[in-house]
């Protein structure tokens, strides 16, 4: 029997099922959503774990306007009590997905452009019955500014709530709300720095959708951020939400890891150690959750290798951890040493609070770089690398944070690991060379060796299959700044790194080079590594200047 192509690149769910392609049973969740008595809901997961797929299976099982009976046979949701509401409510349903815009002039046309097919779905609906809906001449005004993408924010702000109305109205029934990737714009306006030209805004478009709206009946909206502690949503105080913490919806983001085997098996491959050690590792509610986008393309193509590829989401995670305290530093210090650590956690994300470290990892577990292992206290977590996968990204996401890229961070580490020192450090002076910010960073934070260790920890990060990695490890007669031993030493040699800043880098490389000798870092290496050669490397900076001295013992 022929087997159905792969899902990818389809986040619709009426167009998966009319193409035949390969779907995981995910309608369950329709019997949850219309179970919880939630007047508003909001579900945070990563970018790529299903979002828009689970939104538009709800609105396809929902809609009034649509007859979805054939693209749900044979489907779980079918062999319940709920079947019988297929087709039953209004449904507004739509994503901001596309609204990452750069000015609010730029917002507003995006917003008109998210908003459009609503507008105009209702409106050939309202434009029959018009005489018998009073708010049909103020309505129709909004929706040809929309189609014409020259309605204002201020016009925009109500826009929703005013849709809300007229679909109401048009069927005697409370409305279903589906708001897709809500927390774009928020994101977006304080990347390019205009959110509190528009806070106002935002607090009416959100505010007059989800508060005291008496044509609603139920709302769930997904993200990746929570953002509804921020001053904005102040009076947005009745949703409910669902974070990777929480059991509820656990299971329909992702795979799990049933649905993994199937899916691997369907199409010729097996759950093994190297699968798991790639993909798997979320943390949700208690359950174990796969990657679905790189299980899928990893169906596709059958190697073993990153494919969670980086999109614009991490971008408020980049401009923060620029500017990261030492307490978060050490911290860091000790996730990649150890591979996790305990930290105060807050998954709530208030902007105008990026710079408590509680926030930030919150940042991190709800963009999917980190998951939570376990609860320890009040607030208290540990938490930890997902996978090998996502592993890779936070070295991408680390040397952006710098003004670097993690092209110049793999051809450095890739050399590290061949034993190339010289190209190793070529690549090592590029970044420093190519990083604007870096030197403003390091005049203004009073702490000049930290940023660079931290550096080079995060490119290190990639290499801990390589080298069980160790900062400010005490060896021999002191701290040696990075310790690596190898796993292999008959490969690649054991490496110890000592910094220093001083105006004079030549001279301080060497000096460096010295303290390692005179500290006896290498005795300590060696009591703990008998075997394999030792690299001992002694690098210096001043401002953007950088040199390296090294010896192989």
């Amino acid at each position: 029997m022929k087997k159905k192509n792969l899902p990818l690149g389809y986040d619709d769910f009426r167009e998966l099922r009319e193409a035949d392609r390969y779907f995981a049973d995910k309608t369950m969740m329709i019997e949850e959503f219309l179970e919880y008595g939630d007047k508003v809901a909001l579900i945070t997961r990563p970018r790529r774990f299903g979002k828009t797929l689970n939104m538009t299976m709800l609105r396809e099982f929902l809609d009034i306007t649509k007859d979805s009976r054939d693209i749900f046979d044979g489907l779980a949701i079918m062999d319940t009590e709920y079947a019988g509401q297929i087709n039953s409510q209004p449904v507004i349903y739509f994503t901001l997905k596309d609204c990452n815009a750069q000015t609010p002039k730029e917002l507003a046309a995006a917003l008109c452009n998210a908003l459009l097919a609503e507008y105009s779905r209702y409106y050939s609906i309202a434009r029959d019955v018009s005489k018998q809906l009073a708010i049909f001449p103020k309505f129709e005004s909004i929706y040809h500014k929309i189609y014409d993408g020259t309605a204002a924010l201020t016009e925009l702000s109500t826009s929703i709530s005013l849709l809300e109305q007229v679909a109401s109205e048009l069927y005697q029934k409370p409305v279903i709300l589906l708001w897709d990737e809500y927390d774009t714009p928020i994101m977006s306006s304080h990347q390019y720095g205009y959110h509190e030209k528009i806070s106002a805004f935002i607090a009416n478009f959100y505010g007059s959708a989800l508060k005291g709206q008496q044509y609603l009946g139920k709302a769930l909206l997904t993200g990746i951020q929570r953002v509804a502690k921020e001053s904005i949503f102040s009076k947005l105080n009745n949703v409910i939400v669902y974070t990777i913490l929480d059991k509820e919806y656990a299971a329909y983001f992702g795979f799990t890891t049933r649905e993994a085997s199937q899916i691997l098996e369907y199409y010729g491959y097996t759950l093994d150690e190297g699968v798991r050690r790639m993909y798997d590792g979320y943390h949700i509610g208690g359950m174990e959750i796969y990657n679905p986008w790189s299980i899928l393309n990893y169906c596709k193509i059958g190697e073993l290798r990153p494919y969670w590829v980086n999109t614009s989401s991490n971008s408020v995670i980049r401009e923060n951890l620029k500017n990261a305290d030492e307490t978060f530093r050490q911290d860091f210090e000790t996730l990649v040493q150890y591979g996790e650590v305990e930290v105060a956690l807050n998954l709530e994300t208030s902007y105008e609070e990026l710079q408590n470290n509680a926030t930030l990892w919150g940042l991190f577990i709800n963009a999917g770089y980190l998951t939570v292992k376990e609860k320890t206290g009040y607030e208290l977590y540990i938490i930890r690398f997902v996978n090998m996968e996502v592993k890779d990204e936070f070295k991408n996401i680390v040397a952006e944070s710098i003004g670097s890229d993690g092209g110049n961070f793999s051809r450095m580490v890739s050399a590290l690991a061949r034993c190339d020192y010289e190209k190793f450090f070529a690549n090592y002076r590029n970044i420093i060379l190519s990083c604007t910010s870096y030197y403003d960073s390091v005049q203004n934070s009073g702490q000049y060796e930290n940023p660079y260790h931290m550096l080079t920890l995060g490119m290190m990060i990639s290499l801990d299959s390589l080298y069980q990695i160790k900062s400010n490890y005490e060896t021999g007669d002191g701290r040696a700044d990075i310790r690596m031993i190898s796993k292999e030493p008959a490969k690649r040699a054991h490496i110890i790194i000592e910094f220093k800043c001083t105006e004079d880098v030549e001279l301080g490389a060497q000096d460096a080079l010295e303290q390692i000798y005179e500290k006896r870092y290498a005795e300590g290496v060696r009591a703990e590594a008998p075997e394999g050669k030792i690299l001992c490397l002694g690098i210096a900076h001043f401002r953007k200047k950088c040199a390296m001295r090294h010896e192989i013992v």
